[in-house]
């Protein structure tokens, strides 16, 4: 299953629930169905989705732009990220800071964030102002205004950000540097905020020149979700987004990661750290690459092994051996390129950290040399289809699903068709799946330790686990 752990968005970091999520996770052709969206296009190229909920008169807006770090020209680190700040910096018509304060005073709630593979945008408003911000979503789109008066202070605030969330926060350190050991080649292993030295370097040319390659409608993914239907919704898309004119935008360009020869190992020392762990990534497919039909097997696979406490690794390492206060595994195959497979363990005071992870690869061989059984696969199964009808409640949750999927390339008719796939998973593919993912040449292994001898409580910390997004 989609594993979504540290999600940083404006100004205050979000945990979105995994049942939310999950629904990203894709398949070809398709009897069962998710959302039920409706789709048309613009004429300037802009696609728009719609999910329709009539619970209540409320919408979530949700523009996504395909454009992340993993398009960033080298040295220039978090220029996505910097601009996602500065589309609230101004147009000719409204002034800096005035975006979210109209959203406010009209009842509704703003945020944006940034990943590798995309930067989006939303409101979550009554539907009679979904115009209103429609309009102001739009002007941003083709009118922002920066000057050096409004971009060297916001750089100042990505700076700090950068040391609030990533330098003063030893977990987020180290699966930093646990990305930049597993891709070895790939962009996935630049952090979305970006290196300190490279950030205290951006400029307003650097901004702009970042929006006018890549903020056009052409690039965009209008979704909208709520109460308002396609004969409502798309006169409004029309009116003010359709009148944008798009330009073309360069491919998107991701080197291919080479062959890995060994396994890399990363050990963080530090006093400010309140509880030890270890992590571990794998390279894995998503649903973007060669082997994308081990994606559906690699879902039902962790959530056998590292989802709850009835999880192989729980029961084994927290509830058997009584090594472990927690364990668990993560995987996200929602990408353009190349996933992580992972796993993560909390030792119990007084556990050396070497003994919790030989015990962590003695489950895992053992998983490996016997598999998976039919009831394991029967019951994780139902889980994740479970939580299909709950995702179908959230109004964000669909609207960002959907978003997500086809900022990466894939389509809603993958999206809609989850269920099948998930379905179809046999013990084989499963076992064959895990065989083939869970090779130590293509992983890396992370310690977060405390000193010996450090004194006072240190800060809380949390296993260093899944993707990050960031605003």
């Amino acid at each position: 299953m989609k594993f979504l752990s540290q999600r940083f968005w404006h100004h205050v970091p979000v945990v979105f629930p995994v049942l939310m999520m999950v629904l990203v996770l894709l398949a070809p052709m398709a009897q069962a169905s998710v959302f039920n969206p409706k789709t048309t296009t613009l004429s300037n190229g802009m696609q728009v989705v719609l999910v329709e909920n009539h619970r209540a008169p409320v919408v979530t807006h949700m523009v996504w732009y395909k454009a992340g770090a993993a398009d960033e020209v080298p040295g220039t680190s978090g220029i996505a990220h910097f601009l996602e700040h500065l589309m609230f910096k101004g147009t000719k018509t409204i002034a800096p800071g005035e975006f979210s304060k109209i959203v406010a005073r009209n009842g509704g709630q703003d945020n944006a964030f940034t990943t590798w593979d995309y930067t989006a945008y939303f409101q979550n408003i009554a539907r009679d102002r979904l115009g209103m911000v429609m309009e102001m979503e739009a002007d941003r789109m083709q009118n922002l205004q920066l000057t050096d008066k409004v971009v060297l202070p916001e750089r100042d605030v990505i700076i700090e950000e950068r040391r609030m969330r990533i330098d003063n926060n030893p977990s987020a350190l180290l699966g930093e540097q646990m990305r930049n050991a597993l891709f070895m080649q790939h962009p996935y292993g630049r952090p979305i905020i970006g290196w300190l030295h490279e950030m205290q370097q951006l400029t307003t040319k650097d901004a702009m020149d970042w929006y006018k390659k890549w903020y056009t409608p052409n690039n965009a993914i209008l979704v909208v979700a709520g109460d308002i239907t396609m004969d409502e919704l798309k006169p409004m898309a029309e009116k003010y987004y359709g009148s944008i004119k798009g330009h073309d935008v360069p491919k998107r360009v991701r080197v291919k990661e080479p062959t890995q020869h060994a396994p890399r190992k990363v050990t963080l020392t530090d006093a400010r750290v309140g509880q030890p762990s270890m992590s571990r990534y794998y390279l894995a497919p998503s649903y973007n690459t060669e082997h994308a039909d081990e994606a559906a097997p690699l879902e039902v696979f962790s959530e056998i092994l590292g989802s709850g406490t009835t999880s192989r690794l729980y029961k084994s390492l927290v509830v058997d051996q009584k090594l472990a206060t927690s364990a668990g595994s993560f995987y996200d195959p929602v990408a353009m390129d190349l996933s992580t497979f992972g796993f993560y363990a909390v030792p119990r005071d007084g556990v050396e950290m070497a003994d919790l992870e030989a015990a962590l690869d003695d489950e895992l061989a053992k998983t490996l040399k016997d598999g998976i059984t039919q009831k394991e696969l029967d019951e994780a199964r139902q889980r994740l289809l479970d939580s299909a009808v709950f995702a179908r409640d959230s109004l964000s949750g669909a609207a960002r699903t959907l978003g997500e999927a086809l900022a990466v390339g894939l389509t809603v008719d993958q999206v809609e068709s989850w269920p099948d796939r998930i379905n179809a998973v046999t013990v084989e593919q499963v076992n064959d799946a895990a065989r083939a993912v869970l090779d130590d040449k293509r992983s890396v292994t992370g310690w977060l330790l405390r000193p010996k001898g450090a004194k006072g409580p240190g800060m809380p910390t949390a296993p260093v686990t899944g993707e990050m997004e960031t605003h």
